[in-house]
């Protein structure tokens, strides 16, 4: 049985930036990186940018490490394999292909994998995700002979694809359960003024629908809402969301919760055991509670952390992550901790009118988060008032006044 200094599962942004951290730190000890993509580490975040999506940048500028990296940092990439138990007293981890691991400290980076849509018909040719690499390929060769498309679901996939599918020139159909664009994340005006942007763009929204059923024999030729209403179209985009695949490392004593549960280090209840990226669920030291986040910022920061705390530091993860976006002539922007609950609340800034709006959320004279829509250049200010903890209360008013710098409310 092969035994591993370093035993990564995971060859995302998270596990290859621990990965790199790691041989930075030890020159010597044996890392393997056990990736389920039969791909080396590409960038997702290209996958739904316009430019790679129509063809108009060299297919090669996905590839973010080459083959030669691996062997030069003797990093080992099991690249196609799946790991599917953990004996955490043995320190043994078993692949799909039946190949045992025996590992002197371990990392689950484990990702999250997009969330299969169970409508009856689903099943059918014609309904993509929008996850990985190979995915990105099948929705790029589909949108050259599809005229007409449905996207399902309220969130980052289904308007960054709406755009895409707009600029390639097909007609773009959205199906959202909620009564507006990204709820609960977002209040009504928020979600008003993503919608009109899409509106704007020529795509047509289906609010407080839902589908009954996906139409077509083999391929899809459209849909049928739970009202009766049918859609017509060639392709379906479902953007339901992601779950994070650690049942094994659950049934293995690790203990979780929505995610994997990890302190200020990182590191599990199991000795040896470190959990990075969208799978983890941490104690975040700014705003103290745990918490789990899914973007390539956090997930990379998370990688040169847990990746350090490996090779023998001690470094506590302290990060204000943040995620933004743009699309249909806006900008999205999300900071901080944006869960919407009973204990928080809720400051305006700027307004829906003038295009330009932002809620501030403050929880215990703190504030914990902001999502913006067109005001992502206070984005900078608003990091520092979260990561510096900065008492707001009792300045609400000047939270809410436009005329007024945020960056003032720091000092």
């Amino acid at each position: 049985m092969e035994e591993i200094n370093y035993l990564i599962i995971g060859g995302g942004v998270a596990g290859t930036t621990a990965a790199e951290t790691i041989r930075k730190n030890d020159s010597n000890g044996s890392i393997a990186i056990v990736s389920d993509e039969p791909h080396r580490f590409y960038s997702r975040i290209l996958l739904s940018k316009p430019n790679f999506f129509l063809d108009k940048i060299p297919f090669d500028q996905i590839w973010l490490k080459t083959e030669a990296w691996y062997k030069d940092q003797n990093i080992q990439l099991l690249s196609g394999k799946k790991a599917i138990k953990l004996d955490s007293v043995g320190k043994i981890v078993t692949l799909d292909d039946g190949t045992n691991l025996k590992y002197k400290k371990l990392l689950l980076a484990v990702g999250g994998s997009a969330r299969v849509w169970e409508a009856p018909g689903a099943d059918k040719r014609g309904v993509f995700y929008l996850r990985t690499l190979d995915d990105a390929k099948a929705v790029i060769d589909a949108v050259k002979t599809a005229k007409r498309a449905v996207a399902i679901g309220g969130g980052f996939v289904s308007f960054e694809m709406c755009e895409m599918l707009r600029l390639a020139g097909l007609s773009v159909s959205l199906v959202i359960r909620e009564p507006h664009y990204w709820d609960p994340i977002l209040d009504g005006p928020s979600g008003r003024m993503v919608e009109s942007a899409l509106e704007k763009g020529g795509v047509k929204i289906f609010r407080n629908a839902e589908v009954a059923e996906v139409d077509g024999i083999d391929s899809v030729n459209g849909v049928k809402l739970k009202d009766s209403t049918q859609i017509p179209c060639d392709m379906i985009i479902a953007g339901l969301g992601v779950f994070c695949p650690f049942d094994f490392a659950k049934e293995a004593g690790i203990l979780t919760n929505r995610g994997i549960l990890a302190n200020e280090y990182l590191e599990t209840n199991v000795p040896d055991v470190w959990v990075a990226g969208d799978a983890a669920e941490f104690k975040d030291l700014i705003l103290e509670e745990n918490v789990q986040l899914g973007n390539w910022v956090n997930a990379q920061a998370h990688g040169r952390i847990a990746g350090a705390n490996m090779a023998g530091e001690k470094k506590p993860f302290r990060l204000v992550s943040f995620y933004t976006m743009q699309g249909f002539g806006i900008t999205i922007g999300f900071v901080g901790d944006i869960r919407p609950a009973a204990d928080r609340t809720i400051i305006p800034r700027g307004s829906p009118e003038t295009n330009s709006y932002a809620r501030f959320i403050v929880k215990d004279g703190e504030l914990v988060g902001a999502t913006l829509v067109n005001r992502t250049g206070e984005l900078g200010a608003i990091s520092r008032l979260i990561g510096e903890n900065v008492k707001v209360a009792g300045r609400e008013e000047d939270l809410a006044n436009e005329d007024i710098k945020l960056g003032t409310l720091i000092s």
